[in-house]
């Protein structure tokens, strides 16, 4: 077995490690498993030198992990075979990572309450799971326990942390985000409902 084969037996269901590998294998991926970023699950670049490089966060349940992965491999198929100057999440990149996908969306991968949520998603997939509200919290449920709660579940008024210790104060939903105050500057800033935090305050008044 290829060392890279074992290395993705601790992330990636069991079923899904060698279509994996032989999509690493196929499309000259250089795989890095990297320590959380809170900012995103993973990314795609090509490198100076041509190569294709690909980061992915340890701490991703192994379903998460999987999709992550195939969504970046997904944007260096499409950059490949339609040009650099597509959109990074456009109709070619979505219907690279609806054809990656699909032989993974079956019953042997992800369990049953998940691959309804997973099939409904990938009809028409979006920059990221984590604005798919219902795919967001069928996927949480497999992280380990943590004490991090989703902006969208907070009250009206919370206060929260981020992972930097800045504090904020949830406010109003404007279209697709919140506006959250920053206490420290007073700045405004929009979050994804789907951003997790950690809860500290509910009914906060400045």
């Amino acid at each position: 077995m290829y060392k890279m084969e074992q290395i993705l037996q601790k992330y990636l269901p069991e079923m899904a490690v060698k279509p994996c590998f032989e999509l690493i294998k196929t499309h000259d991926v250089h795989l890095k498993i990297v320590n959380e970023r809170l900012t995103r699950h993973g990314d795609y670049r090509r490198m100076p030198d041509g190569k294709h490089q690909i980061t992915v966060n340890a701490s991703l349940n192994k379903y998460k992990f999987l999709i992550t992965l195939v969504h970046e491999i997904a944007h260096l198929v499409a950059f490949e075979k339609y040009g650099r100057l597509i959109k990074p999440h456009g109709i070619e990149w979505k219907h690279s990572f609806q054809r990656l996908m699909l032989p993974f969306i079956r019953p042997e991968i992800f369990p049953s309450n998940l691959i309804t949520f997973v099939a409904h998603h990938f009809k028409n997939p979006r920059a990221s799971s984590d604005t798919d509200v219902n795919l967001a919290l069928a996927l949480k449920k497999y992280d380990p326990q943590n004490d991090k709660n989703y902006i969208f579940e907070l009250p009206p008024n919370s206060l929260f942390r981020l992972y930097n210790g800045k504090i904020f104060k949830k406010g109003k939903r404007r279209v697709k985000r919140y506006e959250c105050l920053e206490v420290a500057t007073g700045k405004i800033y929009l979050f994804n409902p789907n951003a997790e935090v950690e809860f500290l305050k509910s009914d906060y008044q400045l």
